[in-house]
């Protein structure tokens, strides 16, 4: 192959979940077990195979280590942070350590982001005037499309990482989302991309990068569940793009926090007591 193709790594993962009603049609966002947003994450990552050494190598560093030899998660019949980092799931300790391995490492992360309070009452209303039900696929594939509408024209190879949802893979359905990002960049900008697009739906133990990426969303999650910032902090620098779609204070398509406009606690204190 020559020399001179580039390539893009890209690896994608979700936080948050998909519930929105109880058996009796009563919204539940915020309650225990339904989260109050939903968002998409992608990290590109520059070198992904000095990410999986390093990850690796973290990983066998504390398994040996008698202080976590105890530790639930750590137990290989777990199949936890013994077989991958997993934020949710990690030791805090351990947590620790990989945050600050992340920060080191060459990755730019780019999140769109949905308020499920939002989409919950557009939902309800749709489902009384046009009888249409919520389809939590086209939600996440929506997602998808928007970010990356600008992402796949920056190289000959792309190749695309994206966390299994579930026991799903659902191949066709994110090539379809993704083809449908490049053709919709194409319109915008009146230019053909020649970009190969490979899409491979994974596990985080078998893709460090969705490792990596995981650690970024939660990070972020915690900003906007629990207003948790210290865990962000830290990483703010390295997010790109976040699109919080459902902010419409400012703007009708929402509020996107880049360098330009970053985001912190107080914006989005801000946001809500509007």
């Amino acid at each position: 192959m020559p020399e001179d193709i580039k390539f893009r790594h890209y690896f994608v993962d979700e936080a948050g979940d998909l519930s929105f009603f109880n058996k009796k049609g009563r919204i539940i966002v915020g309650q225990p077990g339904a989260s109050k947003f939903f968002m998409v994450g992608v990290a590109q990552i520059a070198d992904p195979e000095t990410v999986t050494w390093e990850l690796n190598a973290l990983r066998a560093q504390l398994m040996t280590h008698p202080r976590y030899k105890g530790i639930p998660s750590m137990q290989p019949e777990a199949k936890k942070t013994a077989i991958a980092f997993h934020a949710k799931d990690d030791y805090a300790e351990i947590r620790e350590q990989v945050f600050e391995l992340i920060q080191a490492l060459d990755v730019k992360v780019f999140v769109a982001i949905r308020s499920k309070v939002e989409m919950a009452e557009a939902a309800k209303a749709n489902f009384k005037n046009l009888g249409k039900k919520l389809q939590q696929n086209a939600i996440y594939d929506d997602l998808i499309k928007r970010l990356f509408k600008n992402l796949l024209h920056k190289a000959d190879v792309v190749q695309i990482a994206i966390a299994r949802r579930g026991k799903e893979a659902r191949e066709d359905a994110l090539e379809q989302a993704i083809n449908q990002a490049q053709e919709n960049f194409e319109a915008k900008w009146k230019i053909s991309s020649s970009s190969s697009i490979l899409i491979e739906p994974a596990y985080p133990s078998q893709v460090a990068g969705l490792q990596v990426v995981d650690y970024y969303l939660w990070a972020l999650q915690r900003l906007y569940e629990r207003e948790e910032d210290q865990f962000f902090k830290p990483l703010a620098h390295k997010y790109r793009l976040i699109m919080d779609l459902d902010d419409k204070r400012n703007k009708g398509y929402g509020e996107w926090y880049s360098d330009r406009n970053p985001l912190t606690l107080e914006k989005l204190r801000g946001a809500r007591s509007k």
